[in-house]
């Protein structure tokens, strides 16, 4: 049986959930930007800022038959990086934890790496996409600029947030062999 950090028994290793949970986190945080903001809200597309990029991507208007299939492709092509990234998780954090699933799912641990993994995404892809590149931006028009570092307020706030949670909670530690 798994048991807490406040319990440990002699020669076991604590079981990190940092690695899974961060994965899943980047995978399911990709999936709420690109569900909410390429699909419902359709704010933007992976290509729909490169009339105006930095690194010479041919301009694909989202708003042309044409230019939406492009970006179409390219959101699928994103959220293809998403699942995977799901999936990968997944894979990591099973074979780490062999027993007491159920509790794994619920600590506070596990969620508040799930919750910096979203933030590291939006870190990451708010500084590459949005400013290096400038493939597009969370929000057209002239408060673009705003949208974006709200974008990136906000990853940093998962990531302290989620950092703060998994500390607060108990580790777990690898079954007895």
């Amino acid at each position: 049986m798994a048991t807490t950090a406040g319990g440990a028994r002699a020669g076991l290793e604590p079981v990190s959930l940092r690695l899974p949970g961060i994965v899943l986190g980047v995978g399911l945080g990709g999936f709420a930007d690109g569900i909410l903001l390429h699909q419902i809200l359709q704010w933007h597309h992976m290509l729909s800022g490169t009339d105006s990029d930095h690194i010479g991507v041919r301009y694909y208007d989202p708003r042309t038959v044409s230019g939406l299939e492009m970006n179409t492709v390219w959101d699928g092509l994103f959220h293809t990086v998403c699942w995977l990234a799901v999936l990968a998780g997944l894979a990591i954090l099973y074979s780490r934890v062999t027993r007491d699933r159920r509790r794994v799912w619920g600590s506070r641990v596990l969620w508040g790496w799930i919750l910096a993994g979203w933030g590291l995404f939006n870190l990451v892809e708010g500084v590459v996409d949005h400013h290096l590149l400038a493939i597009h931006h969370v929000h057209g028009g002239p408060y673009r600029l705003w949208w974006d570092i709200g974008f990136l307020v906000l990853g940093a706030l998962l990531v302290a947030g989620g950092y703060l949670l998994a500390r607060s909670g108990r580790s777990f530690e690898l079954d007895e062999q």
